[in-house]
């Protein structure tokens, strides 16, 4: 341990909050303390400029984020080519660099490796080493997922991997797992497109499960099944581990990455497929409304929940921008409520802002907030119905106001 760490970003408030000692967003368990500890004690700094930051480096991790076109589905390198040609035009030799961005299969190869090659005059393998090691980890929660799970490497050559494995055991320790084939840290998975693969599958493989599960609680539904005993039976058998269903899939992750799975694998039906179908979840739990309520022309309606899941600041791919918009095509009168953000917050994404306490005709819960588990009819004067998108709050709660669920076949 031991390393001075200098953060780059484009963002100077966010800069000088670091800077300064303080986390930058809420909801990160650890982090304040850990800004308040390294920063006063000179390990961790932050700047806007590669030229102070790069030249010298031992070690460049890079987690600029890549977008998606959401017509095309194709990547967006625009950020990421920025940052890479800032990082190469500093290039000093000797250094490592891992790119922990989610990349498509053969980015770091076919990309990266001839870009910084270009703009540096330097050579992948001889004046510096390039490598793919993806973060696994789910926002509030990093520290400890940095611990839990194996930290995946693939070079472009062995020299690179060893390279890499030697700073990442550097720097990161692992819970012991006796439920892995081998033990927990840093795992060498050969290449870089190996690497690659492994975070788009772990990533995919969760949105075309639930997609299944929401294709089982769409049936359920018609059939009059509680589609979550039967998830929990079949769950009962270790060959069986089916996901939860709900009103959308959102955050950086699991709806974004199936895209970038296909811009290499075109022919993955079943991924297209069921990425098409979360995507029509928020439109499917406003038809059930419509078809309990009836005309949402001029229907107070509020959607609980701007975040993309609970607990999280964050908004990234949120089912509320759907559900808001199926909501006011159908003429209805729409407001947000999130315990996590406030009213200019809110207006910033083009929501007006609800009070618990006032008076609506539905209310729709799109994120599992804490805030929410114990609501109930008497925070929404006048409601005539209750959507539970997440399956998340007490149904004793709701007596003598109607509550749907998602799958509860009811």
């Amino acid at each position: 341990m031991g390393h001075e760490v200098v953060g780059v970003d484009v963002n100077q408030a966010l800069v000088d909050c670091i800077n300064q000692g303080v986390e930058p967003f809420p909801g990160e368990h650890g982090l304040a303390e850990r800004l308040a500890e390294q920063v006063p004690a000179g390990k961790l700094r932050a700047t806007t400029d590669y030229a102070d930051a790069i030249p010298g480096a031992d070690a460049v991790v890079i987690v600029v984020p890549l977008l998606v076109d959401e017509e095309t589905w194709q990547p967006d390198f625009g950020w990421m080519d920025a940052a890479t040609r800032s990082l190469a035009e500093n290039l000093t030799p000797g250094t490592l660099i891992s790119y922990e961005t989610t990349l498509p299969v053969g980015t770091t190869r076919g990309r990266w490796k001839p870009l910084i090659e270009e703009v540096s005059g330097l050579t992948e393998g001889q004046d510096f080493h390039l490598v793919f090691s993806p973060e696994r980890v789910l926002t509030g929660r990093v520290y400890a997922d940095l611990k839990k799970y194996p930290k995946l490497v693939g070079g472009l050559n062995q020299a690179g991997t060893e390279r890499a494995i030697e700073f990442y055991e550097s720097v990161l320790t692992f819970d012991e797992r006796d439920d892995l084939p081998r033990p927990n840290g840093v795992w060498d998975m050969g290449t870089a497109e190996a690497a690659e693969m492994a975070k788009l599958a772990e990533t995919t493989y969760r949105d075309v499960n639930i997609g299944l599960a929401n294709q089982f609680a769409r049936f359920a539904d018609t059939a009059g099944i509680d589609v979550y005993k039967v998830i929990e039976a079949c769950n009962s058998q270790p060959f069986s581990h089916i996901h939860r269903p709900g009103i959308a899939v959102g955050g950086h992750c699991i709806p974004v990455y199936p895209r970038l799975y296909l811009s290499t694998d075109p022919d993955a039906d079943i991924v297209r497929t069921a990425r098409n179908y979360n995507a029509t979840m928020p439109t499917y739990v406003v038809d059930r409304v419509q078809q309990l309520i009836g005309d949402l022309a001029g229907q107070r309606v509020v959607v609980l929940g701007a975040a993309y899941r609970g607990g999280v600041k964050e908004t990234a791919v949120s089912g509320v921008f759907p559900t808001v918009e199926e909501l006011k095509k159908r003429g209805a009168i729409v407001t947000v409520h999130d315990p996590l953000f406030n009213d200019e917050e809110l207006a910033h994404y083009g929501f007006t802002a609800h009070r618990l306490g006032d008076s609506v005709d539905v209310a729709i819960l799109q994120a599992d907030h804490v805030e929410y588990r114990e609501l109930g009819p008497a925070d929404f004067p006048g409601i005539k119905l209750f959507a539970d998108g997440r399956n998340y709050t007490e149904p004793a709660a709701w007596t003598g106001v109607p509550r749907i669920v998602i799958g509860a076949g009811k």
